[in-house]
């Protein structure tokens, strides 16, 4: 089934396994000339590679031939196919042979390869797809260069491109414009396929490949830890769908909007928001003008009168405005305790990170002292368990926020309280001037405690995920 449309795949596969320079298809990009994938397996045996962008490609025409061993139809619209189902080879199989074909073909935007066309035609400067409409060729050399250069390719326009990669090297001879191209196919390759995912930390350009989909942390060949489910830092114990949410409520205005309701009151005229800063009683809208009383919001005029009940207690009415305002209160309180402790650690962990260059001065120092380089490696150690507990603490508050109060519940603030009080003793061991006379001492100190902040972290976290299987944590979801 070779076609014109196979060279994108079959070529460059071939020059890959070659190591050729000469490719015609993709240009060189920058990618390593032998590339190796590290694999790695995490303490929760969830096994995963990490690839570069040169193993991506490689991966993605493997697929493609894999599948199309199979199918035995043109390269480029089984590409299409595999992006359809999100590059889930076993689902298409399934559906191209136990389904309906031409519906298949109908729903990918894809014409079948079993019908027959009246094919790609070039004469006088005219170019016609597939389908048989025909185009100035200068309009589709400006129009695909428009469409990678300035756009990107959305979904709405990957097909198109995925399709007709001939007529793109036919009109396309920018060297540039063929390099952004070959990143939006990569890119789009691995956005769309729910076992890949590009390493969030800036600047990385590798690839974790997993074995099957889960929310587990992994590391990039780069150093960063992130979990692969939502790709934000590792957030044990709370759930992705969680901290989603928490991340949300705290780039929102929700909580500004809360203030206003806590500390300010409507004009009874305008509705416009005013705060009250002086004990007078007497209000004037600055918009409106209009003169009312902040206690009972009613005009100000009759205030004066010996009728006017302005001190009468009105029982549901009240009632409605104590509750409304009493609710935004407590509300906007409950988030502030959660948040700020939140941002206590991830301000700590930030000096903590910090912390890793004074303890090299103070380990080299010690190592003056007579003291091996292996004697010494219990600093770097101590600051390890140091950062890891500070992280672990910071996503409790977050998991603390939504968690509804339960015998479950209490269990996990006296292990969070536990785990806080050991953290918060380590950091200043760390922090101390280490001098000859107090070595031994302090030496013992920090390594019982970062030993102590090691078990009460997996205490924590194991009960947590006790909860999970067992179904024991019940969610408020404000």
């Amino acid at each position: 089934m070779d076609s014109e449309d196979d060279m994108l795949y079959e070529d460059d596969s071939d020059q890959m396994d070659d190591d050729e320079d000469d490719q015609d298809d993709f240009v060189d990009i920058g990618m390593d000339p032998e590339p190796t994938s590290a694999k790695h397996k995490n303490e929760e045996d969830f096994p995963y590679e990490v690839l570069t962008t040169e193993q991506i490609v490689r991966h993605m025409v493997d697929c493609i031939k894999e599948v199309n061993t199979v199918v035995q139809i043109p390269a480029t619209i089984t590409r299409i196919l595999l992006t359809h189902f999100k590059w889930d080879k076993e689902k298409l199989m399934e559906c191209y042979y136990d389904g309906d074909q031409d519906k298949l073909f109908s729903e990918a935007h894809v014409i079948s390869p079993f019908k027959k066309t009246l094919g790609a035609t070039a004469k006088k400067e005219m170019t016609g797809l597939e389908c048989g409409h025909k185009f100035c060729s200068a309009c589709w050399s400006r129009y695909l260069t428009t469409k990678i250069m300035d756009e990107g390719m959305g979904q709405k326009y990957s097909y198109l491109f995925f399709l007709y990669y001939t007529v793109l090297l036919n009109f396309v001879r920018d060297p540039k414009v063929k390099l952004k191209y070959q990143h939006l196919i990569t890119n789009s390759f691995v956005e769309c396929n729910r076992l890949l995912r590009w390493c969030p930390s800036p600047d990385c350009g590798h690839v974790i490949r997993v074995h099957y989909y889960d929310c587990k942390p992994v590391k990039c060949a780069c150093n960063h830890v992130f979990c692969f489910a939502c790709g934000e830092n590792w957030h044990d114990p709370v759930k992705c769908k969680w901290l989603s949410k928490w991340i949300k409520k705290c780039d929102d205005d929700s909580e500004t909007s809360n203030w206003i309701a806590a500390n300010t009151k409507e004009c009874p005229k305008c509705n416009a928001t005013i705060e009250k800063d002086g004990g007078c009683n007497h209000m004037v809208c600055k918009r409106c003008k209009f003169d009312f009383c902040w206690v009972c919001l009613g005009p100000w005029e009759p205030h004066g009168s010996s009728w006017y009940n302005c001190n009468r207690y009105d029982e549901d009415e009240a009632k409605k405005a104590r509750d409304a305002q009493e609710k935004s209160r407590a509300a906007l309180q409950r988030y502030l305790f959660y948040c700020n402790r939140y941002m206590n650690h991830m301000q700590s962990l930030k000096f903590e990170n910090k912390l890793y260059a004074t303890i090299k001065y103070k380990m080299e120092d010690m190592q003056q002292h007579n003291m091996s380089w292996i004697e010494v490696q219990f600093l770097k150690k101590a600051v390890d368990v140091l950062c890891q507990c500070r992280q672990t603490l910071m996503f409790t508050y977050v998991f603390a926020f939504y968690l509804k109060k339960n015998n479950q519940s209490i269990i996990f603030e006296d292990n969070q309280k536990d785990l806080e009080n050991a953290t918060e003793q380590l950091s200043e061991y760390l922090e101390r001037d280490i001098t000859d006379d107090m070595l031994v001492d302090i030496k013992q100190k920090v390594q019982d405690k970062y030993r102590y902040c090691e078990s009460r972290r997996k205490v924590l976290l194991d009960h947590v995920h006790e909860g999970y299987e067992k179904d024991l944590w019940e969610y408020n979801d404000p």
